[in-house]
Protein backbone atom coordinates (compact mmCIF):
# COMPACT_ATOMS: atom_id res chain seq x y z
CA UNK A 1 0.00 0.00 0.00
CA UNK A 2 1.38 3.53 -0.32
CA UNK A 3 2.06 5.40 2.71
CA UNK A 4 -1.61 6.59 2.48
CA UNK A 5 -3.18 3.26 2.19
CA UNK A 6 -6.99 2.69 2.85
CA UNK A 7 -6.67 1.32 6.76
CA UNK A 8 -9.99 0.50 7.84
CA UNK A 9 -10.55 0.11 11.62
CA UNK A 10 -12.49 -3.32 12.40
CA UNK A 11 -14.39 -2.65 15.32
CA UNK A 12 -16.66 -5.93 15.62
CA UNK A 13 -17.02 -6.52 18.75
CA UNK A 14 -16.91 -9.96 20.01
CA UNK A 15 -14.81 -11.52 16.94
CA UNK A 16 -12.65 -13.43 19.57
CA UNK A 17 -14.12 -16.54 20.14
CA UNK A 18 -12.46 -19.19 19.14
CA UNK A 19 -14.63 -22.58 20.89
CA UNK A 20 -18.26 -22.53 22.10
CA UNK A 21 -18.91 -22.02 25.71
CA UNK A 22 -19.64 -25.87 26.26
CA UNK A 23 -16.12 -26.46 24.86
CA UNK A 24 -14.40 -27.51 21.95
CA UNK A 25 -14.42 -31.49 20.54
CA UNK A 26 -11.50 -31.92 17.58
CA UNK A 27 -12.83 -33.06 14.46
CA UNK A 28 -12.14 -36.64 14.57
CA UNK A 29 -13.27 -36.86 18.29
CA UNK A 30 -16.52 -35.64 17.28
CA UNK A 31 -16.72 -38.42 14.24
CA UNK A 32 -16.07 -41.04 17.04
CA UNK A 33 -18.71 -40.25 19.07
CA UNK A 34 -21.33 -39.87 16.53
CA UNK A 35 -20.43 -42.98 15.29
CA UNK A 36 -20.76 -44.39 18.67
CA UNK A 37 -24.09 -42.83 19.90
CA UNK A 38 -25.37 -43.88 16.14
CA UNK A 39 -24.14 -47.85 16.80
CA UNK A 40 -25.76 -47.75 20.75
CA UNK A 41 -28.71 -45.19 19.76
CA UNK A 42 -30.52 -44.70 16.83
CA UNK A 43 -29.57 -48.34 14.54
CA UNK A 44 -30.81 -49.98 17.96
CA UNK A 45 -33.63 -47.89 16.86
CA UNK A 46 -34.32 -49.73 13.53
CA UNK A 47 -33.20 -46.39 11.26
CA UNK A 48 -30.74 -46.15 8.93
CA UNK A 49 -27.30 -44.49 10.14
CA UNK A 50 -26.51 -41.31 9.61
CA UNK A 51 -24.25 -39.82 7.36
CA UNK A 52 -20.80 -39.08 8.44
CA UNK A 53 -18.44 -37.24 6.15
CA UNK A 54 -15.59 -39.24 4.73
CA UNK A 55 -12.15 -38.25 4.85
CA UNK A 56 -10.92 -34.98 2.26
CA UNK A 57 -7.84 -36.14 0.32
CA UNK A 58 -5.15 -34.49 1.18
CA UNK A 59 -3.50 -31.65 -1.46
CA UNK A 60 -0.03 -30.39 -1.40
CA UNK A 61 1.03 -26.93 -1.03
CA UNK A 62 1.92 -24.85 -3.99
CA UNK A 63 5.31 -24.54 -5.56
CA UNK A 64 5.94 -20.90 -3.98
CA UNK A 65 9.72 -20.56 -4.73
CA UNK A 66 9.01 -21.63 -8.94
CA UNK A 67 5.95 -18.72 -8.62
CA UNK A 68 8.53 -16.44 -6.68
CA UNK A 69 11.38 -17.44 -9.14
CA UNK A 70 9.14 -17.33 -12.11
CA UNK A 71 7.13 -13.65 -11.59
CA UNK A 72 9.77 -11.85 -9.60
CA UNK A 73 11.11 -9.86 -12.49
CA UNK A 74 7.34 -8.66 -13.21
CA UNK A 75 6.48 -7.29 -9.71
CA UNK A 76 7.78 -3.83 -9.62
CA UNK A 77 7.99 -1.15 -7.14
CA UNK A 78 5.64 2.67 -7.65
CA UNK A 79 7.03 5.68 -5.91
CA UNK A 80 5.56 8.65 -5.84
CA UNK A 81 6.54 12.49 -5.18
CA UNK A 82 4.82 15.72 -4.93
CA UNK A 83 4.25 18.22 -2.33
CA UNK A 84 1.93 18.94 0.90
CA UNK A 85 1.45 22.26 2.66
CA UNK A 86 2.62 22.18 6.17
CA UNK A 87 1.61 24.72 8.94
CA UNK A 88 5.21 26.03 11.09
CA UNK A 89 4.29 23.39 14.04
CA UNK A 90 2.56 21.01 13.09
CA UNK A 91 4.31 19.32 9.87
CA UNK A 92 2.72 17.98 7.17
CA UNK A 93 -1.44 18.27 7.33
CA UNK A 94 -4.04 18.90 5.34
CA UNK A 95 -3.49 22.23 3.89
CA UNK A 96 -5.35 25.65 5.42
CA UNK A 97 -6.25 28.76 4.02
CA UNK A 98 -6.39 30.51 7.28
CA UNK A 99 -2.92 32.43 7.03
CA UNK A 100 -3.85 33.98 3.91
CA UNK A 101 -7.46 35.52 5.57
CA UNK A 102 -6.45 35.49 9.13
CA UNK A 103 -4.43 37.21 11.88
CA UNK A 104 -1.16 37.34 13.57
CA UNK A 105 -0.35 36.16 16.88
CA UNK A 106 -0.57 39.97 18.04
CA UNK A 107 -4.26 40.40 16.86
CA UNK A 108 -3.51 42.36 13.95
CA UNK A 109 -4.64 41.70 10.61
CA UNK A 110 -2.07 39.24 8.77
CA UNK A 111 -0.76 40.15 5.17
CA UNK A 112 -1.83 37.31 2.95
CA UNK A 113 1.06 34.89 2.05
CA UNK A 114 1.60 31.81 0.16
CA UNK A 115 1.28 28.82 2.30
CA UNK A 116 4.24 26.44 2.85
CA UNK A 117 5.20 23.60 0.75
CA UNK A 118 7.26 20.91 1.63
CA UNK A 119 8.11 17.32 -0.56
CA UNK A 120 6.03 14.62 0.28
CA UNK A 121 7.24 10.47 -0.98
CA UNK A 122 5.27 7.71 -1.52
CA UNK A 123 5.12 3.97 -2.25
CA UNK A 124 3.50 0.94 -3.68
CA UNK A 125 3.65 -2.12 -5.86
CA UNK A 126 2.78 -2.60 -9.37
CA UNK A 127 3.10 -5.12 -12.12
CA UNK A 128 3.76 -5.62 -15.70
CA UNK A 129 1.03 -6.92 -18.11
CA UNK A 130 2.67 -6.24 -21.36
CA UNK A 131 6.20 -6.36 -22.67
CA UNK A 132 6.21 -2.77 -23.95
CA UNK A 133 5.84 -1.44 -20.70
CA UNK A 134 1.95 -1.37 -19.06
CA UNK A 135 2.30 -1.20 -15.37
CA UNK A 136 -1.25 -2.28 -13.42
CA UNK A 137 -1.35 -0.71 -10.22
CA UNK A 138 -3.75 0.99 -7.47
CA UNK A 139 -5.19 4.40 -8.24
CA UNK A 140 -4.68 5.62 -4.22
CA UNK A 141 -0.88 4.75 -4.73
CA UNK A 142 -0.43 6.97 -7.45
CA UNK A 143 -3.31 9.61 -7.12
CA UNK A 144 -2.50 13.23 -7.62
CA UNK A 145 1.27 12.36 -7.07
CA UNK A 146 3.59 15.09 -9.21
CA UNK A 147 6.39 12.33 -10.54
CA UNK A 148 6.00 8.42 -10.81
CA UNK A 149 8.92 6.00 -10.59
CA UNK A 150 8.56 2.55 -11.45
CA UNK A 151 12.00 0.41 -10.04
CA UNK A 152 12.19 -2.80 -12.10
CA UNK A 153 13.94 -5.83 -9.94
CA UNK A 154 17.23 -5.40 -12.28
CA UNK A 155 17.36 -2.08 -10.24
CA UNK A 156 16.31 -0.09 -13.48
CA UNK A 157 14.08 2.83 -12.82
CA UNK A 158 11.99 4.71 -15.34
CA UNK A 159 9.30 7.86 -14.91
CA UNK A 160 5.91 6.15 -15.62
CA UNK A 161 2.80 7.85 -17.48
CA UNK A 162 0.07 7.71 -15.99
CA UNK A 163 -2.71 6.33 -18.70
CA UNK A 164 -5.68 6.87 -16.61
CA UNK A 165 -6.70 6.54 -12.64
CA UNK A 166 -10.21 5.10 -11.78
CA UNK A 167 -10.84 5.62 -8.40
CA UNK A 168 -13.86 3.51 -8.11
CA UNK A 169 -12.35 0.65 -8.89
CA UNK A 170 -8.98 1.53 -7.42
CA UNK A 171 -7.35 0.90 -10.52
CA UNK A 172 -4.58 2.77 -12.57
CA UNK A 173 -2.49 2.23 -15.93
CA UNK A 174 1.01 3.14 -15.74
CA UNK A 175 2.95 3.22 -18.84
CA UNK A 176 6.75 2.95 -19.25
CA UNK A 177 9.44 3.51 -21.50
CA UNK A 178 10.84 -0.16 -21.76
CA UNK A 179 10.49 -2.69 -24.14
CA UNK A 180 11.52 -7.02 -23.42
CA UNK A 181 9.06 -7.16 -20.51
CA UNK A 182 8.37 -10.09 -18.87
CA UNK A 183 4.82 -10.07 -17.94
CA UNK A 184 2.65 -11.73 -15.35
CA UNK A 185 0.22 -14.52 -16.52
CA UNK A 186 -3.13 -13.27 -15.65
CA UNK A 187 -5.64 -15.75 -14.22
CA UNK A 188 -9.75 -15.72 -13.59
CA UNK A 189 -10.59 -14.51 -10.29
CA UNK A 190 -13.89 -16.04 -11.01
CA UNK A 191 -12.54 -19.70 -10.60
CA UNK A 192 -10.85 -18.72 -7.24
CA UNK A 193 -12.61 -20.48 -4.18
CA UNK A 194 -12.55 -20.10 -0.68
CA UNK A 195 -9.64 -21.76 0.49
CA UNK A 196 -7.69 -21.76 -2.42
CA UNK A 197 -3.78 -21.33 -1.52
CA UNK A 198 -3.10 -17.78 -2.87
CA UNK A 199 0.50 -16.02 -2.74
CA UNK A 200 1.24 -11.92 -2.62
CA UNK A 201 4.43 -10.11 -3.57
CA UNK A 202 5.25 -6.46 -3.10
CA UNK A 203 7.34 -4.05 -1.24
CA UNK A 204 5.49 -3.71 2.22
CA UNK A 205 7.32 -0.89 4.19
CA UNK A 206 9.47 -0.15 1.13
CA UNK A 207 11.08 -3.89 1.48
CA UNK A 208 11.05 -5.28 -2.06
CA UNK A 209 10.08 -8.48 -3.59
CA UNK A 210 8.35 -9.77 -0.36
CA UNK A 211 6.40 -12.77 -0.74
CA UNK A 212 3.38 -13.85 1.55
CA UNK A 213 1.15 -16.71 1.37
CA UNK A 214 -2.15 -17.78 2.18
CA UNK A 215 -5.43 -18.86 1.90
CA UNK A 216 -8.86 -16.96 0.08
CA UNK A 217 -10.42 -16.20 3.22
CA UNK A 218 -13.96 -15.13 0.97
CA UNK A 219 -15.11 -13.85 -2.07
CA UNK A 220 -17.19 -10.69 -3.05
CA UNK A 221 -16.81 -8.92 -0.26
CA UNK A 222 -18.23 -5.40 -0.19
CA UNK A 223 -16.48 -3.04 1.66
CA UNK A 224 -17.81 0.50 3.19
CA UNK A 225 -17.35 2.98 0.42
CA UNK A 226 -16.01 0.56 -2.09
CA UNK A 227 -19.70 -1.20 -3.46
CA UNK A 228 -18.57 -1.68 -6.44
CA UNK A 229 -15.47 -3.99 -6.56
CA UNK A 230 -16.79 -7.43 -4.96
CA UNK A 231 -13.05 -8.20 -3.17
CA UNK A 232 -11.18 -11.12 -2.46
CA UNK A 233 -10.51 -11.48 0.50
CA UNK A 234 -6.96 -13.17 1.87
CA UNK A 235 -5.04 -14.17 4.94
CA UNK A 236 -2.13 -13.53 2.99
CA UNK A 237 0.52 -10.85 5.05
CA UNK A 238 -0.39 -7.47 3.68
CA UNK A 239 0.80 -4.26 4.64
CA UNK A 240 1.62 -0.83 3.88
CA UNK A 241 3.78 -0.85 0.53
CA UNK A 242 1.97 -4.18 -0.86
CA UNK A 243 -0.78 -1.86 -2.60
CA UNK A 244 -1.00 -2.20 -6.30
CA UNK A 245 0.88 -5.60 -5.68
CA UNK A 246 -0.14 -8.67 -7.68
CA UNK A 247 -1.62 -11.59 -5.92
CA UNK A 248 -1.12 -15.37 -7.51
CA UNK A 249 -3.15 -18.54 -7.19
CA UNK A 250 -1.28 -22.00 -7.15
CA UNK A 251 -0.78 -22.26 -10.44
CA UNK A 252 1.29 -18.39 -10.69
CA UNK A 253 -1.20 -16.69 -12.25
CA UNK A 254 -2.13 -13.25 -10.67
CA UNK A 255 -5.93 -13.68 -9.63
CA UNK A 256 -5.74 -10.09 -7.89
CA UNK A 257 -4.24 -6.79 -6.99
CA UNK A 258 -3.61 -6.32 -3.41
CA UNK A 259 -5.75 -2.76 -2.08
CA UNK A 260 -6.78 -2.89 1.21
CA UNK A 261 -6.78 -4.29 4.85
CA UNK A 262 -8.87 -4.00 7.91
CA UNK A 263 -6.45 -2.74 10.83
CA UNK A 264 -6.88 -1.46 14.30
CA UNK A 265 -2.90 -1.20 14.61
CA UNK A 266 -1.82 0.38 10.49
CA UNK A 267 -0.48 -3.37 9.69
CA UNK A 268 -1.25 -6.39 8.95
CA UNK A 269 -4.38 -8.22 11.57
CA UNK A 270 -4.80 -11.38 9.07
CA UNK A 271 -8.11 -9.67 7.23
CA UNK A 272 -6.69 -8.25 3.57
CA UNK A 273 -8.38 -7.74 0.38
CA UNK A 274 -7.95 -7.76 -3.47
CA UNK A 275 -9.62 -6.60 -6.59
CA UNK A 276 -10.87 -9.20 -8.64
CA UNK A 277 -7.99 -9.30 -12.00
CA UNK A 278 -11.20 -10.05 -14.08
CA UNK A 279 -12.58 -6.77 -13.28
CA UNK A 280 -9.19 -5.00 -12.98
CA UNK A 281 -8.45 -6.14 -16.78
CA UNK A 282 -12.02 -4.66 -17.78
CA UNK A 283 -10.62 -1.30 -16.04
CA UNK A 284 -7.48 -1.72 -17.89
CA UNK A 285 -8.74 -2.44 -21.17
CA UNK A 286 -11.24 0.90 -21.31
CA UNK A 287 -7.86 2.86 -19.96
CA UNK A 288 -5.91 1.46 -22.49
CA UNK A 289 -8.68 2.72 -24.92
CA UNK A 290 -10.33 5.67 -24.43
CA UNK A 291 -8.05 7.04 -21.15
CA UNK A 292 -10.69 6.57 -19.04
CA UNK A 293 -13.49 4.29 -17.72
CA UNK A 294 -17.55 4.64 -17.44
CA UNK A 295 -19.56 2.59 -15.21
CA UNK A 296 -23.10 1.80 -15.10
CA UNK A 297 -25.65 3.42 -13.36
CA UNK A 298 -28.94 1.61 -12.41
CA UNK A 299 -30.31 4.62 -10.41
CA UNK A 300 -31.26 3.13 -7.09
CA UNK A 301 -30.02 3.66 -3.42
CA UNK A 302 -30.59 -0.33 -2.13
CA UNK A 303 -29.68 -2.21 1.41
CA UNK A 304 -28.69 -6.00 2.32
CA UNK A 305 -31.73 -7.74 3.86
CA UNK A 306 -31.53 -9.23 7.66
CA UNK A 307 -34.29 -11.79 8.91
CA UNK A 308 -36.66 -9.32 9.66
CA UNK A 309 -36.94 -7.52 6.58
CA UNK A 310 -37.23 -10.45 4.63
CA UNK A 311 -40.41 -11.85 6.97
CA UNK A 312 -41.65 -8.42 6.02
CA UNK A 313 -41.51 -8.41 2.82
CA UNK A 314 -42.67 -12.05 2.55
CA UNK A 315 -39.25 -13.78 1.37
CA UNK A 316 -38.14 -17.10 1.91
CA UNK A 317 -34.68 -16.30 2.52
CA UNK A 318 -32.83 -12.77 3.54
CA UNK A 319 -31.10 -12.40 0.44
CA UNK A 320 -31.10 -9.84 -2.69
CA UNK A 321 -30.87 -5.86 -2.16
CA UNK A 322 -34.03 -4.29 -1.29
CA UNK A 323 -34.82 -0.78 -3.19
CA UNK A 324 -34.79 1.69 -0.62
CA UNK A 325 -35.49 4.81 -3.05
CA UNK A 326 -35.80 5.06 -6.65
CA UNK A 327 -33.83 8.13 -8.61
CA UNK A 328 -36.46 10.01 -11.00
CA UNK A 329 -35.17 9.50 -14.58
CA UNK A 330 -33.02 6.77 -14.11
CA UNK A 331 -32.91 3.43 -15.87
CA UNK A 332 -34.48 1.77 -12.73
CA UNK A 333 -37.21 4.27 -13.11
CA UNK A 334 -37.68 3.91 -16.56
CA UNK A 335 -37.86 -0.42 -15.97
CA UNK A 336 -40.31 0.11 -13.44
CA UNK A 337 -38.55 -0.65 -10.34
CA UNK A 338 -40.31 0.50 -7.20
CA UNK A 339 -38.85 1.04 -3.32
CA UNK A 340 -39.58 -2.36 -1.76
CA UNK A 341 -38.89 -4.27 -4.53
CA UNK A 342 -35.91 -6.57 -4.06
CA UNK A 343 -33.93 -7.59 -6.78
CA UNK A 344 -32.85 -11.38 -6.18
CA UNK A 345 -31.44 -11.60 -9.77
CA UNK A 346 -29.16 -9.24 -12.10
CA UNK A 347 -28.42 -11.01 -15.86
CA UNK A 348 -29.04 -14.11 -14.48
CA UNK A 349 -26.38 -14.04 -11.52
CA UNK A 350 -28.26 -14.32 -7.93
CA UNK A 351 -27.85 -11.32 -6.04
CA UNK A 352 -27.27 -12.47 -2.25
CA UNK A 353 -26.96 -8.70 -0.78
CA UNK A 354 -26.54 -4.76 -1.93
CA UNK A 355 -22.93 -5.31 -2.76
CA UNK A 356 -23.38 -7.84 -5.81
CA UNK A 357 -26.07 -5.87 -7.13
CA UNK A 358 -23.48 -2.57 -6.97
CA UNK A 359 -20.54 -4.72 -8.26
CA UNK A 360 -22.51 -5.67 -11.33
CA UNK A 361 -23.79 -2.54 -12.06
CA UNK A 362 -20.93 -0.64 -12.71
CA UNK A 363 -19.23 -3.06 -14.03
CA UNK A 364 -21.62 -3.14 -16.75
CA UNK A 365 -21.31 -0.72 -19.57
CA UNK A 366 -23.96 2.48 -20.10
CA UNK A 367 -26.67 1.66 -21.88
CA UNK A 368 -26.18 -1.85 -21.87
CA UNK A 369 -29.83 -3.64 -21.35
CA UNK A 370 -30.14 -5.84 -18.47
CA UNK A 371 -32.78 -8.42 -17.02
CA UNK A 372 -33.46 -7.61 -13.44
CA UNK A 373 -35.78 -10.68 -11.27
CA UNK A 374 -37.50 -8.62 -8.73
CA UNK A 375 -39.86 -9.65 -5.45
CA UNK A 376 -42.34 -7.45 -5.25
CA UNK A 377 -45.04 -8.27 -2.89
CA UNK A 378 -44.18 -11.80 -2.61
CA UNK A 379 -44.25 -12.32 -6.66
CA UNK A 380 -41.84 -12.61 -8.72
CA UNK A 381 -41.26 -10.34 -12.17
CA UNK A 382 -38.68 -9.50 -14.41
CA UNK A 383 -38.26 -6.55 -15.67
CA UNK A 384 -35.51 -5.00 -18.42
CA UNK A 385 -33.22 -1.90 -17.74
CA UNK A 386 -30.85 -0.05 -20.23
CA UNK A 387 -28.12 0.84 -17.57
CA UNK A 388 -27.01 5.06 -17.78
CA UNK A 389 -23.37 6.15 -16.67
CA UNK A 390 -22.36 7.39 -13.21
CA UNK A 391 -21.76 10.56 -15.50
CA UNK A 392 -25.31 10.98 -15.69
CA UNK A 393 -25.60 11.18 -11.61
CA UNK A 394 -23.44 14.55 -11.65
CA UNK A 395 -25.30 15.86 -14.87
CA UNK A 396 -28.61 15.59 -13.28
CA UNK A 397 -27.55 16.88 -9.88
CA UNK A 398 -25.93 20.16 -12.00
CA UNK A 399 -29.25 20.34 -14.02
CA UNK A 400 -31.17 20.62 -10.49
CA UNK A 401 -28.62 23.10 -8.76
CA UNK A 402 -27.87 20.87 -6.16
CA UNK A 403 -24.04 19.27 -5.71
CA UNK A 404 -21.86 18.34 -8.69
CA UNK A 405 -17.75 17.38 -8.57
CA UNK A 406 -14.92 16.82 -10.12
CA UNK A 407 -12.73 14.85 -8.84
CA UNK A 408 -10.43 13.83 -11.83
CA UNK A 409 -8.75 16.80 -11.86
CA UNK A 410 -9.93 19.58 -8.80
CA UNK A 411 -11.70 17.28 -6.44
CA UNK A 412 -13.78 19.48 -5.69
CA UNK A 413 -17.51 18.71 -5.01
CA UNK A 414 -19.38 22.28 -5.68
CA UNK A 415 -23.31 23.57 -5.21
CA UNK A 416 -24.47 26.99 -6.47
CA UNK A 417 -25.21 29.47 -3.84
CA UNK A 418 -28.69 30.27 -2.81
CA UNK A 419 -30.26 33.66 -2.42
CA UNK A 420 -29.41 34.54 1.49
CA UNK A 421 -25.93 33.22 0.61
CA UNK A 422 -25.45 35.42 -2.32
CA UNK A 423 -26.30 38.43 -0.38
CA UNK A 424 -25.05 37.82 3.00
CA UNK A 425 -21.41 37.23 1.05
CA UNK A 426 -22.40 39.89 -1.23
CA UNK A 427 -21.63 38.48 -4.60
CA UNK A 428 -24.28 37.34 -8.12
CA UNK A 429 -22.62 34.17 -8.41
CA UNK A 430 -20.37 32.04 -7.07
CA UNK A 431 -20.44 28.09 -5.69
CA UNK A 432 -20.30 26.94 -2.34
CA UNK A 433 -17.49 23.98 -1.69
CA UNK A 434 -18.76 21.08 0.34
CA UNK A 435 -15.76 19.02 0.06
CA UNK A 436 -12.37 19.65 -1.11
CA UNK A 437 -9.66 17.00 -1.80
CA UNK A 438 -6.94 15.85 -4.08
CA UNK A 439 -5.20 19.30 -5.97
CA UNK A 440 -7.94 21.60 -4.79
CA UNK A 441 -7.08 21.15 -0.89
CA UNK A 442 -3.31 20.53 -1.63
CA UNK A 443 -3.77 24.50 -3.20
CA UNK A 444 -5.44 25.03 0.37
CA UNK A 445 -9.27 25.02 -0.69
CA UNK A 446 -11.53 24.02 2.08
CA UNK A 447 -14.96 23.20 2.72
CA UNK A 448 -17.39 26.29 3.05
CA UNK A 449 -15.10 28.37 0.37
CA UNK A 450 -16.90 30.89 -2.14
CA UNK A 451 -16.04 30.15 -5.41
CA UNK A 452 -16.20 32.83 -7.91
CA UNK A 453 -14.17 32.52 -11.14
CA UNK A 454 -11.73 30.39 -12.98
CA UNK A 455 -8.55 32.26 -15.06
CA UNK A 456 -11.49 35.49 -14.46
CA UNK A 457 -14.73 34.00 -15.61
CA UNK A 458 -17.39 34.21 -13.31
CA UNK A 459 -19.00 31.01 -12.19
CA UNK A 460 -22.90 29.75 -11.96
CA UNK A 461 -22.70 26.49 -12.11
CA UNK A 462 -20.93 23.12 -11.43
CA UNK A 463 -21.55 22.30 -15.04
CA UNK A 464 -19.27 25.68 -15.74
CA UNK A 465 -16.87 24.93 -13.79
CA UNK A 466 -16.09 21.47 -15.35
CA UNK A 467 -16.23 23.04 -18.78
CA UNK A 468 -13.70 25.95 -17.92
CA UNK A 469 -11.11 23.37 -16.07
CA UNK A 470 -11.46 20.93 -19.21
CA UNK A 471 -8.57 20.94 -21.57
CA UNK A 472 -6.27 22.79 -18.99
CA UNK A 473 -3.30 20.57 -18.49
CA UNK A 474 -0.84 22.98 -16.41
CA UNK A 475 -2.68 25.06 -14.04
CA UNK A 476 -5.74 27.24 -13.40
CA UNK A 477 -6.06 30.48 -11.20
CA UNK A 478 -9.37 30.07 -8.91
CA UNK A 479 -10.55 32.94 -7.05
CA UNK A 480 -11.97 32.55 -3.59
CA UNK A 481 -13.84 34.20 -0.88
CA UNK A 482 -13.85 32.96 2.76
CA UNK A 483 -15.47 35.60 4.97
CA UNK A 484 -15.19 39.12 3.40
CA UNK A 485 -11.65 38.06 1.63
CA UNK A 486 -10.78 37.20 -1.58
CA UNK A 487 -7.42 35.81 -2.88
CA UNK A 488 -6.41 34.07 -6.16
CA UNK A 489 -5.41 30.58 -5.55
CA UNK A 490 -3.41 28.65 -8.36
CA UNK A 491 -4.58 25.09 -8.75
CA UNK A 492 -1.66 22.82 -10.31
CA UNK A 493 -3.72 20.59 -12.86
CA UNK A 494 -0.76 18.74 -14.77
Amino acid sequence: MSFQSKQLAWVAAGIFAVGAAAGWVAPGLLHSAQAAETSSGTAAMGNPPAAVPGPIALISAPNYKAIVAQNRAAVVGVSIEGRVQVSDSDGPQMPDLGQLFGFDPYGNRARPHAPQRMPMHGQGSGFIVSPDGLVLTNAHVVKDADTVMVKLTDHREFKAKVLGVDETSDIAVLKIDAHGLTPVRLGDSQQLNVGDYVLAIGAPFGLEETATAGIVSAKGRSLPGDGAVPFIQTDAAVNPGNSGGPLFDASGAVVGINSQIYTNSGGYQGVAFAIPINLAMQVEDQIVRNGKVEHGRLGVEVQTLDQALADSFHLSSPSGALVSKVVPDSAAAHAGIKPGDVIVKFDGENIEDSGQLSAHVSAAAPGARATLEVVRDGKSLTLSATLGSVRDKELTADNAGGNASDHNQLGLTVRPLTPDERQQAGVATGLVVEDAQGRAARAGIQQGDVLLSVNGTPLRSAGELRELVHGHDRQIALLIQRGDNRIFVPVALG
